[in-house]
């Protein structure tokens, strides 16, 4: 069951946002001596840009996956990786070792099959990666991480990873987490702000549209969707 925190204002979604992460970075660290958090791109960049460096963790145990990214080289405009690294680095103290990237040189194809290698390094190969944290996203069309509406990839049920050349939004080519990984996380976190999703938001906790953003559902886990008022004057708390 999602739990739909609305809160006053952007800050203040921020501020809910930063702490559920910092609890969670500090259990996972604390039992697992690291903390496994999946990135998306759009507005959350900013988000974390302004509020991690409030919390109180220790970064060195931190590592950074995506969950999902374009593939085009990192200084690409469109490249996530290349994105949180201008906007990221500096402000925390983390290195680039610690984002486990893909190689942009690579076809979509093999790009994803090289990250399940590079995750399989931190996840046991023979059971779904449990990521600690996954910080998830929504088009306005009900898509999260590269999974959109009525295509092939919302029916992958074993790859951790798969590709597309076909993203209806560009650039063409990605790689993305899939459902068995998504729904197996110990925390998904939504954070969408903004009158512009209010719409989207209703049709997918309201009305339960059979939506991508809608089919996260945690087998084992906490789903949070925290929302400020404008993007939830559809939707009530929970």
């Amino acid at each position: 069951m999602a739990k739909v925190l609305v809160e006053k204002d952007v800050p203040s979604a921020i501020k809910r946002l930063v702490n559920i992460i910092q609890d969670s970075a500090n259990d996972a660290i604390s039992s697992d001596d690291v903390f496994k958090i999946g990135l998306s791109g759009g507005s959350l960049i900013n988000y974390l840009a302004e509020g991690l460096p409030t919390i109180t963790t220790d970064w060195s145990k931190w590592r950074f996956f995506f969950c999902d990214e374009r593939v085009v080289p990192f200084n690409n405009e469109e490249s996530t990786y290349g994105v949180y690294k201008m906007h990221l680095m500096g402000k925390i103290p983390i290195t680039e070792e610690q984002f486990i990237k893909i190689n942009p040189d690579l076809s979509a194809e093999a790009a994803a099959k090289d990250y399940i290698k590079k995750m399989s390094v931190y996840f046991p190969p023979d059971s779904i990666p449990k990521f600690d944290v996954l910080l998830l996203g929504l088009g306005p069309d009900g898509h999260t991480c590269s999974l959109f509406p009525n295509h092939r990839l919302l029916e992958e049920t074993s790859v951790w990873v798969s590709s597309l050349n076909d993203s209806p939004k560009i650039p063409p080519s990605r790689i993305t987490l899939t459902f068995p990984v998504i729904n197996n996380a110990k925390v998904c976190i939504f954070t969408i702000t903004g009158e512009a999703k209010a719409d989207i938001i209703k049709r997918i906790l309201k009305d339960k549209e059979n939506l991508p953003a809608a089919r996260v559902q945690l087998s084992n886990g906490e789903l949070y969707w925290i929302l400020d008022e404008a993007a939830a004057k559809h939707v009530k708390p929970t």
